[in-house]
């Protein structure tokens, strides 16, 4: 398991986040991070992982600074409506997404921003948990693709796995006894070079963002040691599984 400790500025909300939020994960889980030489040790990256639980930001940002890096989220925009909440997000640096806005353009320029400024952000391609039955990736938004293509930034792929044990998607009571395993595989860098030289259009941020999931779903499928489906879940064609239960 590589290491390393943090060399940017922690910040006064991360100084109050990780005494509190790292020893319970590491009191709750057992964590196995495979192939973290790949997280870059300084400059500007996007990190893309599948998205299994809405305790899997912890866990991924344990991943990050684990490996010396302080993780920029994407983050829903209604989070950031709770004075106490909102006031802690921005401090540490969280980045909020009205999503089919306008205002979603705000948020992809603070992104793009932030990766040119040297930062990690942190993007969950599906935009949600995802509603495939077997919880494999769905098919990705293009947010991440974008920003890579506009600041020829790594992409690095993670495929997660566990945290869906320590919180199931949709549900409100933790199951943090026994500890669960949390296993995140990080891949090398996404092949996007042959890319970025051409035109953005549509087929190229789409051909990208393919890419983008099929490496997620490679990472994944070597952690679970299965063979994911050959068609990714498209809530769009086959529609929300979890709408009726909400």
């Amino acid at each position: 398991m590589t290491v390393r400790t943090l060399q940017e500025k922690r910040g006064w909300a991360f100084t109050i986040a990780v005494p509190i939020i790292k020893p319970l994960l590491l009191a709750t889980t057992r964590r196995e991070w495979i192939g973290g030489e790949n997280l870059p040790e300084s400059g500007g990256f996007i990190i893309a992982l599948n998205h299994i639980s809405h305790v899997d930001p912890l866990t991924a940002a344990h991943l990050v600074y684990d490996h010396g890096r302080k993780p920029r989220y994407l983050a829903k925009s209604g989070l950031f409506d709770n004075p106490v909440l909102g006031r802690f997000l921005r401090g540490a640096g969280q980045i909020p997404v009205k999503r089919d806005t306008r205002d979603a353009v705000g948020a992809y320029a603070a992104a793009v921003d932030a990766v040119r400024e040297g930062q990690c952000v942190v993007i969950y391609p599906e935009a949600t948990i995802t509603r495939d039955p077997d919880m494999w990736p769905m098919k990705g938004k293009s947010g991440a693709a974008r920003i890579a293509l506009e600041t020829s930034c790594p992409v690095i792929p993670v495929g997660q796995w566990g945290a869906q044990e320590i919180l199931a998607p949709y549900t409100k009571r933790p199951h943090v006894v026994p500890r669960h395993d949390v296993v995140m595989r990080v891949g090398p860098p996404v092949a996007l070079e042959d890319l970025r030289s051409r035109p953005r259009t549509p087929a190229v941020v789409s051909q990208a963002t393919e890419r983008i999931m099929d490496a997620i779903t490679h990472q994944l499928e070597l952690v679970r040691g299965e063979q994911a489906p050959a068609e990714r879940y498209d809530m769009a064609v086959r529609g929300d599984r979890f709408r009726k239960k909400a």
